[in-house]
């Protein structure tokens, strides 16, 4: 439910008025809007003013020290092949500053975007196309990849994942497309979704469908080289690839198995704790399809346990794949179903495109869902399954991506034209929320790219759209926030 202000001490509303009066779009930083309420509220601050795009990603926006804030250029999400350059933004100074600029940029591609940050380190890793992309050989699916960039060499991007296309494959290479990447709590692993070009191929050519999206995750193993071809379709990684989820053509109806995987997350900074009091160190929780007993695709929550070392085959095939076969998750992966929500009104994961995301605890794994008035609310389900609570009560639906703060005791999203918090602590103040900024016009509302809490939790960064001369830009705001 929605309070006001005065119903809780913890939390309150921003009642933004208009401080100062940005002159010129270009040359003013830090037009902003600021509360005067003591409590949770704080001061909205544009960040961007420039004549281009600015995405934020779904998570991990934010630099180590909180200092920058990184993104794309795109002008809308859809355009990331025509979008050329990551940068980075100074929250205090408003400086900008190219972190990476594709070679040879064409309609066509390479193209980069959808940029996180390290939690721990100065890298950031980001979707690019190959860099072969022309007429011919576009950006695709099958065709992107991982890419990290050092604060301290600026522009030189290496592969984050291997890809070889060329039989006989190689263990710790992928043979097709990797986007969404997502650094693990640590710092150290990464999580990605994935497409397959050679069961891609193979689908065209037999009208049968073979390529399921699924996920996957990179480990610092160590560097993986592959026979590099003409034609650039193959490249080296830092880092070992493997695929986590199994995913199915055609699923059991009212099974657990899946036809593909996809919005996944790390549970937890450090994994979760499993009843028998044992930590599980490291799982991806991801939305996966299953077929319910009338036939219906049905998204559900699930998630892969990991070992420790990911690079000894299990029993479902070699790492790499096969001319006709998928690559196979590792030896000791364990994949369970998290919800069953096949007979609710409204089954399944629904809403707006949104990313299973974890407290830093690993206690709880947030989803959207609809009530039976037919609204998306945010329910949590524990990676140890069991029964589900529903956080949000509102009468409209939650129109974003959304975010723990880092203590877990919040989530951000927006809604009604504004960003709002919900409370998830059990208790008197569980599912209480309160509006951050004031209902906007449709135009400006927050709603290009994620909702992003600052590492320290005292900032949250969304975009607007914003008319500069009748074109709208999608800028960058921050939240600041005074206490929690």
């Amino acid at each position: 439910m929605e309070i006001k202000p005065a119903d809780i001490r913890a939390v309150s509303r921003v009642s933004p008025v208009v401080l100062a009066i940005c002159v010129s779009a270009m040359l003013v930083p830090g037009c902003f809007r600021r509360s005067t309420d003591p409590m949770l509220g704080g001061v909205e601050e544009q960040l961007t003013f420039d004549y281009k795009g600015h995405y934020l990603n779904p998570a991990q926006c934010f630099s180590a020290d909180d200092k920058w804030i990184v993104y794309d250029t795109r002008i809308d999400p859809g355009r990331l092949v025509r979008t050329s350059v990551i940068e980075k933004v100074n929250i205090k100074t408003g400086e900008m500053v190219i972190m990476y600029r594709t070679p040879n940029q064409t309609r066509h591609g390479p193209g980069a975007g959808a940029v996180a940050y390290n939690p721990v380190s100065r890298r950031i890793v980001f979707t690019r196309g190959l860099l072969n992309c022309n007429f011919l050989r576009p950006y695709g699916f099958r065709r992107r990849g991982g890419v990290i960039v050092d604060d301290s060499e600026l522009l030189k991007g290496l592969g984050a994942d291997a890809r070889d296309i060329t039989f006989p494959f190689t263990p710790g290479a992928l043979r097709g497309g990797t986007y969404g990447h997502i650094w693990s709590g640590d710092g150290k692993w990464m999580s990605f979704t994935y497409q397959d070009a050679i069961l891609g191929k193979l689908e065209k050519a037999r009208r049968k469908r073979l390529d399921l999206r699924t996920v996957g995750v990179s480990a610092p193993i160590g560097p993986v080289k592959v026979d590099r071809d003409a034609d650039g379709e193959n490249n080296d990684g830092e880092m070992f690839s493997v695929l986590v989820a199994r995913v199915t053509p055609n699923p059991k109806p009212d099974s657990d198995e899946i036809e593909r995987a996809y919005g996944e997350s790390w549970v937890g900074v450090n994994g979760y704790l499993k009843p028998d009091g044992t930590r599980q160190k490291r799982a991806i929780a991801f939305q996966g399809i299953v077929i319910d007993d009338a036939g219906h695709p049905v998204s559900e929550a699930f998630i892969a346990d990991l070992p420790d070392r990911i690079d000894e085959p299990g029993a479902h095939g070699p790492l790499e794949g096969g001319p006709e076969t998928g690559p196979a998750p590792p030896k000791g992966v364990s994949q369970r179903r998290l919800t069953y929500t096949t007979r609710r009104k409204y089954p399944g994961i629904q809403g707006p495109q949104h990313w299973l995301r974890s407290s830093s605890d690993g206690k709880w794994i947030a989803h959207l869902a609809k009530d039976d008035k037919g609204a998306a609310q945010i329910h949590l389900v524990s990676p140890n399954g069991g029964k589900g609570l529903q956080l949000t009560h509102h009468k409209l639906s939650v129109a974003s991506s959304f975010n723990w703060s880092p203590d877990g005791r919040y989530i951000a999203y927006a809604m009604d034209n504004s960003i709002f918090v919900t409370d998830t602590r059990q208790g008197e103040t569980f599912g209480r929320s309160i509006r951050l900024t004031e209902r906007s016009t449709d135009d400006r509302k927050p709603e290009f790219g994620g909702i992003v809490w600052s590492n320290r939790g005292d900032k949250i960064a969304f975009c607007r759209r914003i008319k500069y001369a009748g074109l709208a830009f999608p800028q960058i705001f921050i939240v600041k926030l005074r206490s929690k």
